[in-house]
Parts: C-alpha cells; sequence; structure tokens
C-alpha cells in the first residue's frame, strides 16, 4: 500500500519557510552526553516557551502517555568506488531504498558514470555494482555482487566498505558512529538517522517507563523523502518521495490503548509522526499497516492522532520546517525559531531539540 495524502492548495512560499542561520549554530557533533543537549518547551495553547535540558522531558510526561519512537537503524550507506576497470574514474553512492536484499535505488555521483549496465568497485573489489535502471530523477537501480561465502548479506558488506550517510552540513568526521544511531535502533535500512531519538539514553527511557508512560516503536526507513530539498516556488507543488513504513500489531494496540484511556500520543520525531499520520484513521484510531507513505505535512493539515511532538531544528525551507509549522502555526513556529536562534542553540541533526505539547 502506498500512502499519499491529498494536497490542499496553498498560499504559502517555500520563501515563507526561510529564516536566518549563523553558521557557527550549525551542530557539527553531537552533544558529550546524549541527553544533555538543550530543549525547547513550548505550550501551544499558552504560547510559553521554556528553556530546558533534554533530560527534562520526563517531567513534561504524563502517567497513561504513549511515546513513539522510529526504531529503523542507519546503515552506512555512503560508497566510494571507481568505475570497473578505471581507477581514475571515481565515483560516490548513496543507497537509498532496497529493492530485493541485493538490489537498490541510489544516487550517483558523477550520474554520467552510471549509464544502465556500467559497473563500479569499492573497497578493492570487496563489493561490485552494475546499473540495471534510471529511475525518476536520475536515480539508478544497482544490483551488487559480493563474496556469499564470506558476507552473510548486503549489511555485512557495507559494515566493511561503507561509511555513515551524515548529512553534507556536517563536514567533521564523526569518531564514534554510534552517535548517529538511536539507543533504539533495531531494523537496518536507514539512510539518514531519525535524529530527535538521538537525545535519548536507556536510562532516560527507564526514567520514561517508570513514570507509567508506554513506549511504542514504529518503522520508517528514513531516505530521500524527509530531506529531499523543495524546489518548487508553491509549498503545494512539492513531490515527496515514498518512504517504507511498519506500524506493528502490538505497537498499535498500545497507542490505542493508551489513547482511549485518555493518555497522549508523543512522536518522537517527524518520521514517526509522518508514519503515524500516514496510517491514522479520522477518529484518530492507528491501524497496524506496512507500506509506502509520501505523505506530505504542511500548514492547514489537520492531525488525526498525534498529541505533542518531540523534534529537532530543521533546515530552513524544508519539509521539516513545514511540518511542525503545521503542528502549531506557522508564524508562532517561525518567532520559535529566531527564539532559538537568539538563544544560540544548535541546530540541525547534531544539534538540539523542541518539545511541541
Amino acid at each position: 500500500m502506498t500512502i499519499i495524502n491529498e494536497k490542499k492548495p496553498t498560499d504559502l512560499k517555500t520563501s515563507d519557510f526561510y529564516y536566518d542561520l549563523p553558521e557557527e549554530q550549525i551542530a557539527q557533533h553531537p552533544a558529550q552526553k546524549r541527553d544533555h543537549s538543550r530543549l525547547m518547551v513550548i505550550d501551544r495553547k499558552s504560547g510559553e516557551i521554556e528553556h530546558k535540558r533534554f533530560y527534562d522531558i520526563v517531567d513534561y510526561l504524563r502517567e497513561g502517555d504513549v511515546l513513539v519512537i522510529n526504531d529503523s537503524k542507519v546503515i552506512p550507506a555512503r560508497l566510494y568506488g571507481h568505475a570497473e576497470g578505471r581507477e581514475d574514474a571515481r565515483l560516490e553512492l548513496l543507497l537509498l531504498r532496497q529493492h530485493e536484499l541485493d538490489c537498490w535505488e541510489c544516487l550517483v555521483k558523477p550520474g554520467k558514470r552510471a549509464r544502465i549496465g556500467s559497473r563500479a568497485v569499492f573497497g578493492d573489489g570487496i563489493l561490485c555494482s552494475e546499473v540495471t535502471d534510471i529511475v525518476e530523477e536520475g536515480n539508478r537501480i544497482i544490483r551488487f555482487e559480493y563474496d556469499k561465502t564470506k558476507y552473510a548479506n548486503i549489511y555485512d558488506v557495507l559494515s566493511v566498505v561503507g561509511m555513515m550517510p551524515l548529512p553534507p552540513y556536517i563536514t567533521e568526521q564523526l569518531g564514534d558512529n554510534s552517535r548517529y544511531q538511536t539507543v533504539y535502533a533495531r531494523e537496518e535500512g536507514s539512510a539518514a538517522a531519525p535524529t530527535a531519538g538521538l537525545h535519548f539514553t536507556p536510562e532516560l527511557l527507564d526514567a520514561i517507563r517508570a513514570k507509567g508512560v508506554k513506549i511504542a516503536p514504529v518503522m520508517l526507513h528514513v531516505g530521500l523523502g524527509t530531506f529531499r530539498p523543495v524546489k518548487a516556488e508553491r509549498v503545494d507543488e512539492h513531490i515527496m518521495h515514498t518512504e517504507f513504513f511498519s506500524v506493528s500489531e502490538e505497537s498499535a494496540n498500545i497507542i490505542n490503548s493508551a489513547k482511549a484511556a485518555g493518555g497522549r500520543l508523543i512522536c518522537v520525531g517527524t518520521t514517526s509522526c509522518r508514519t503515524i499520520e500516514s496510517v491514522a484513521e479520522e477518529n484518530g484510531h492507528v491501524p497496524a499497516m506496512s507500506g509506502d507513505t509520501g505523505i506530505f505535512i504542511y500548514p492547514g493539515y489537520k492531525f488525526k492522532a498525534v498529541d505533542a511532538l518531540i523534534t529537532n531544528f530543521h533546515l530552513p525551507e524544508s519539509t521539516l520546517l513545514m511540518l511542525v509549522s503545521a503542528f502549531y502555526d506557522k508564524e508562532k513556529m517561525m518567532s520559535a525559531y529566531k527564539t532559538a536562534v537568539d538563544e544560540k542553540y544548535r541546530f540541525f541533526s547534531f544539534g538540539d531539540a523542541m518539545l511541541i505539547e
């Protein structure tokens, strides 16, 4: 099943979501301790803003609430290699989406070296590839080959020859790959981390459970759909890439039971939010389901199930900033972002967080 919400016409322009951010506030590395990052808390009813630390999140959760997390795991999805037989013809691959176990949709640079039938080599021949098709916007379908007597699957090979796919605005090398992974990451397949979850520690999750809050994992493999730049002038002209998601029967039951008992559904990150809103029915009921979602949430969207949102600070003119603006209020959200800039919050993947309740 592929889920794409019906777009509502809007006069909003992509440029309406622009804000100035000093380069030094783009976080180049994670906080020394995950849960010691800063936390901006926004009360949607009163408009009040508080400045806290992320470990204070426990104080804002209530017994009976349910915390929805995305347990997708980032893979070392960036590959550097060369055309077969031509070591001077360098190229870069980013694995975006799995079609079959050894067949992936990839972003290739430079694209001119990735015609159908062209082959490439990575890791001194540990991994080889062949382009089998060209799809939308020039992405390639690539079939990978490796020694199956040495490696159980493609993920084992990537752990040897691949690199973590850090966003281009992070220019420093990551010393510990686990810091671009949530502590609850389980199912391999993401080309980027669901970054709001990076702030949690096992101890913080234990404290949250001890307060009587349920935790329900869902899964959305993060790909270009989440981070693709908006090039359209009008917001409603942008097309989202689809991403694979799954909501298990167990998690659906936890969510629906909590909601029925008066608890709030609090999503950790925009990916969890998009997953829930993709499957939620008009009455807020969340069924178990898996498939592809291309849901695009921007101001004017009516949320069906999500009551509160934990999220990082997002890039200007991004679909993620549009989503959080839809959840709160565009003008008030842009004002909150100006406050975050003035208060020297750290932005983007390794930056600080926001709780909107």
